[in-house]
């Protein structure tokens, strides 16, 4: 596995690309309510991405599923753990959470960021999912440092969720990214201290756990893309792009 290490002119165009990105989900979040259809958050990604000079780098994107990804964001609600597709049936409803996922191409590098979303008046056990998710992230990125592990990042996320009683979904991770938006390595949102990949400064990757309100097991539906929990019951997401200092983290988005 070859890990790019970035110098400061290039984290300076991931941190552009970051920013783009972290500006069009501002820009979104501000829209969402009740009665949006997801297939409208799409436009919206289109419209203002394009309006900050970049371009969606999910849009035909070629991954696992049986196609281009069609559309320029991932938008999963309630069940769906990631990757979900925008759909004009598909309508926001009052008490739903609902993640975005963002990710920008400016001047050939990318930024990637996500944040989930409470629709309206959320359950008590929604609200507490989203907030156990966010918490999940930042413990994952206080991790980062030079000479730290791969596994110190996952073993953070994992502490966090077990202080909840969440599910930690093992079967999708963060990854590199830079002229690419993926790029090695892989990033577990598991792991055991003192195991994996030594972090170098420069390097840059995304820290995005899933956490579920039951079990992490997932299933792909039929389109190919988007993924669901197992047992159905409702996941939430956050993600940042960061970068390896000198003494710690950088975000990026």
């Amino acid at each position: 596995m070859s890990v790019t290490i970035y110098g400061p002119r290039e984290i300076a165009a991931i941190e552009r690309a970051g920013a783009a990105a972290a500006g069009t989900l501002a820009y979104v979040a501000e829209r969402l309510r009740a009665g949006v259809t997801t297939a409208q958050i799409d436009a919206w990604v289109r419209e203002d991405t394009a309006r900050r000079g970049g371009r969606p780098s999910q849009l035909g994107y070629r991954g696992a599923g049986p196609g281009p990804f069609p559309a320029s964001v991932c938008t999963s609600r309630n069940e769906v753990v990631c990757h979900g597709v925008p759909r004009a049936d598909v309508v926001l409803a009052d008490g739903d959470i609902v993640n975005v996922d963002v990710t920008t191409e400016l001047d050939g590098f990318h930024g990637d960021t996500s944040a989930t979303f409470c629709i309206g008046a959320v359950s008590e056990e929604a609200k507490r999912l989203v907030a156990a998710t966010r918490a999940a992230r930042d413990a994952g990125i206080a991790a980062v440092r030079p000479g730290a592990r791969l596994g110190d990042i996952g073993a953070a996320i994992v502490e966090v969720a077990r202080r909840g009683g969440y599910g930690v979904v093992s079967d999708f991770g963060g990854h590199g990214i830079g002229r690419h938006m993926h790029e090695p390595p892989h990033v577990a949102h598991v792991g055991r201290p003192g195991t994996g990949l030594r972090l170098r400064e420069g390097m840059v990757f995304t820290i995005e756990p899933m956490l579920t309100l039951g079990s992490p097991e997932v299933e792909v539906l039929k389109d190919g893309w988007t993924v669901v929990t197992a047992d159905r019951k409702w996941s939430a997401q956050f993600e940042h792009t960061v970068c390896v200092t000198a003494d710690g983290a950088r975000v990026l988005t």
